[in-house]
């Protein structure tokens, strides 16, 4: 409860430093923060292109494949954006964790702050091709699962910040382990590939939980959120509230060493 305690009290500190962050991260360029936009539009669109035109790929169903494939490559990339700087925060942020007295907790939800500006942006773009195909969105389904998608990054967080901070070599692992994840992450292939047990598994990861929960607001097929009376999503919660009193206990035993290691 010290963390959502420290996070309440510093909520609008963490909301202008991220926004700071934003920016910083296209300050020398001329277009500014339009290039944080462009990027990953423009790298979604071609997704598109290359899998839907170039290799042929179709989605699971009779639906336009850009309203399968968008909401989980936006998902994804909002989740993968904010997870790895999220967990870079700490060291980013070192002069404020030598120099001053500073919540500490705070600095990964900044980052996951910063994150959320295009990440918000990218579930904006999917929605609005959901809708320009006729396919109109269930907004309490889209608000659910940015709760979950927000719950499970400060969770994970709290353990990967904390380690690539104390072992700088775990950043370069976790960069690894994400694109792996990508792959083995329902977002550019569906689950009606894969049968049996192997498909459990594959659903039960907190990623297909996110990817396949977003589609779920436009796409009826898509059901993960209530299959098996509901059994997925309470895999999702307790993976998602042991991982994040399993990082917490990391981060607050290593809290103290920050400044020395950095």
């Amino acid at each position: 409860m010290e963390f959502f305690r420290t996070l309440y009290k510093n909520r609008k500190l963490a909301l202008q430093l991220g926004k700071n962050d934003f920016r910083n991260r296209f300050a020398n360029t001329s277009l500014g923060t339009i290039w944080g936009f462009a990027q990953p539009f423009v790298f979604m669109l071609t997704y598109v292109i290359v899998f839907q035109y170039i290799l042929k790929t179709g989605s699971s169903g009779k639906f336009p494949y850009v309203v399968w494939f968008l909401p989980g490559m936006g998902m994804w990339m909002f989740c993968n954006d904010a997870i790895l700087n999220s967990s870079n925060s700490i060291r980013n942020y070192s002069y404020l964790v030598k120099k001053v007295v500073f919540p500490v907790d705070i600095i990964p939800v900044i980052a996951i702050t910063s994150s959320s500006f295009i990440g918000l942006f990218l579930i904006y773009i999917a929605t609005m091709a959901g809708v320009a195909f006729g396919y109109f969105p269930n907004l309490l389904t889209i608000v659910y699962i940015i709760f979950c998608a927000f719950c499970f990054i400060i969770a994970l967080t709290r353990f990967t910040s904390a380690l690539t901070t104390v072992v700088p070599d775990f950043s370069q692992l976790l960069n690894i382990v994400m694109q792996l994840c990508m792959w083995f992450t329902p977002i550019v292939w569906n689950l009606d590939m894969i049968q049996g047990t192997i498909s459990i598994f594959f659903k039960a990861f907190p990623f297909t939980y996110l990817i396949e929960g977003f589609r779920q607001a436009f796409i009826p097929s898509s059901t993960i959120i209530t299959e098996h009376y509901g059994l997925y999503t309470i895999v999702f919660w307790v993976v998602t509230i042991l991982m994040f009193a399993w990082g917490n206990a990391v981060f607050k035993k290593n809290k103290k060493d920050f400044a020395d290691v950095l």
